[in-house]
């Protein structure tokens, strides 16, 4: 049922874009007002309950997600997410939300690494963001390991790399007003907070991304090999962005963006 709903979105949402300047952030609301008004449902809705059909499943183990900290406790989702990425004491290392959810499955769930399919971390980081809507970005810096790992964040936001010499800046900084719905390092990092967009429904691709897919995105879009799903530098990356947006409040998660 939901793939059916979600590609009927799709051809309902691909029409092209009125020609000029367009606001992303009214087209996208305008697209979901006209998703509602056709569907009835948001491809959101469908994903964050299909999360919640996962989190209740047990593994191999027996167990469920509930048995999981996500960082407040076991089985404590209400504004768990609005805290990632930080460090667990338990895994010795700093983990966002998709990372958690893959040692959840296999440390507590008892799935092999293999079993893990990454549809089913998304849904899963769906359903578990939503429980943080309305809560403030609460990330920390307390660990060294956070630090570290914020301080490669750092680096690689400014960095220039790859075969065309561009990297996060040059989009975010350099180039804003000259790139349709590049968002400006102020937007990034500062006022307008939009690492409470994500994980978020894209219409415009029928895609359902985590910021780990948009980061990966990113890095194809201007030529760059991508970053392992769960790697170093995605972490670090969103450390860096999620710390510059505390005190933001998540409006919707997950969103629906264009």
């Amino acid at each position: 049922m939901r793939r059916g709903l979600v590609l009927f979105a799709a051809l309902l949402l691909g029409v092209a874009l009125a020609q000029g300047d367009v606001d992303p952030r009214e087209e996208a609301k305008r697209q979901k007002e006209l998703l509602l008004s056709t569907a009835g449902i948001l491809p959101t809705e469908l994903v964050v309950m299909q999360g919640e059909e996962l989190f209740h499943r047990k593994g191999p183990s027996g167990k469920t997600m509930a048995e999981c900290d996500f960082g407040l406790g076991k089985g404590v989702l209400e504004g768990a997410a609005a805290r990632l990425p930080r460090y667990f004491l338990d895994t010795n290392r700093v983990e966002d939300l998709d990372s958690r959810i893959v040692t959840c499955m296999t440390r507590v769930q008892g799935f092999k690494p293999e079993e893990v399919k990454r549809d089913e971390v998304v849904a899963v980081a769906f359903y578990i963001a939503s429980k943080s809507t309305g809560h403030k970005i609460q990330v920390r810096l307390l660990f060294p390991e956070e630090r570290e790992l914020y301080a490669l964040g750092e680096k690689l936001f400014w960095a220039r790399s790859g075969a065309r010499d561009v990297g996060c800046a040059t989009c975010h900084v350099s180039y804003v007003g000259r790139r349709a719905g590049v968002l400006p390092y102020a937007d990034v990092l500062g006022k307008d907070k939009s690492w409470t967009h994500w994980p978020a429904y894209r219409y415009s691709n029928d895609q359902t991304w985590t910021m780990q897919d948009r980061i990966r995105a990113c890095y194809g879009n201007i030529a760059h090999p991508q970053p392992a799903l769960y790697s170093q530098p995605i972490l670090a990356l969103e450390l860096y962005l999620a710390y510059h947006a505390n005190g933001a409040v998540v409006e919707e998660w997950p969103a629906f963006v264009r």
